[in-house]
């Protein structure tokens, strides 16, 4: 690795997120091996790590990272909730508010050129979204609404040969949520996708065909 690299990855394995660092990197070198054109694409970027292990690797390929995210928290994080983090909400709303820590972390990380935060809700911005992509990374809201919504909104713009990436996915029940394992489970089943690692719960799959 150059030195530019060894301390974006240090800077991704500090920021504050979900993802352990053996997944992270998993993802770092899925997007690194990307053999088609486009750019990249991520649903759910919370605080920026993820942003900084895909952006990392879009920055070396002269690629773009869209990062997707409402920034008011998934279920999962809200007050109550097992993921819920207090110093998040911002006192003015009562609402959680992620975007500033987002912003940070990709300023530290000298990335404002590669990473393009996109703030909204992704059924939303996936209605209008036109361009293909490379690579999808699927790590939005864990509830089956949104986490079906995100596949079925996003999945039909990644390129034929692009990356397919999704986290959480958890094949026992006692793990984790169901909803990133079914649309998983979508996937594989469609016939549109082969799977081709597997590390933890993130699951990378390449697109080889059509269909949702």
């Amino acid at each position: 690795m150059d030195e530019r690299l060894v301390d974006l990855m240090a800077l991704a394995g500090s920021t504050r997120g979900f993802m352990p660092p053996d997944e992270g990197m998993a993802l770092h070198r899925h997007a690194s091996e990307v053999a088609v054109d486009g750019p990249f694409l991520e649903v759910g970027s919370y605080c920026g790590k993820s942003a900084v292990y895909l952006g990392s690797a879009a920055e070396s390929r002269g690629r773009v990272l869209y990062s997707v995210d409402h920034h008011q928290g998934s279920e999962e994080n809200q007050p109550g909730w097992e993921w819920h983090e207090p110093d998040l909400v911002d006192s003015a709303t009562g609402r959680i508010d992620t975007l500033p820590t987002f912003r940070r972390t990709i300023q530290e990380a000298a990335l404002e050129a590669t990473v393009v935060a996109v703030v909204g809700d992704s059924p939303v911005v996936a209605a209008s979204w036109a361009t293909p992509l490379a690579l999808l990374f699927i790590d939005g809201g864990h509830g089956a609404e949104p986490a079906h919504a995100d596949y079925e909104g996003w999945v039909p713009h990644l390129c034929r040969g692009g990356t397919l990436l999704i986290h959480d996915v958890f094949p026992d029940p006692a793990d984790g949520g169901r909803p990133p394992f079914e649309i998983y489970g979508r996937a594989m089943g469609s016939g549109a996708f082969t799977e081709v690692d597997a590390v933890g719960s993130l699951r990378a799959l390449c697109r080889t065909g059509e269909g949702i």
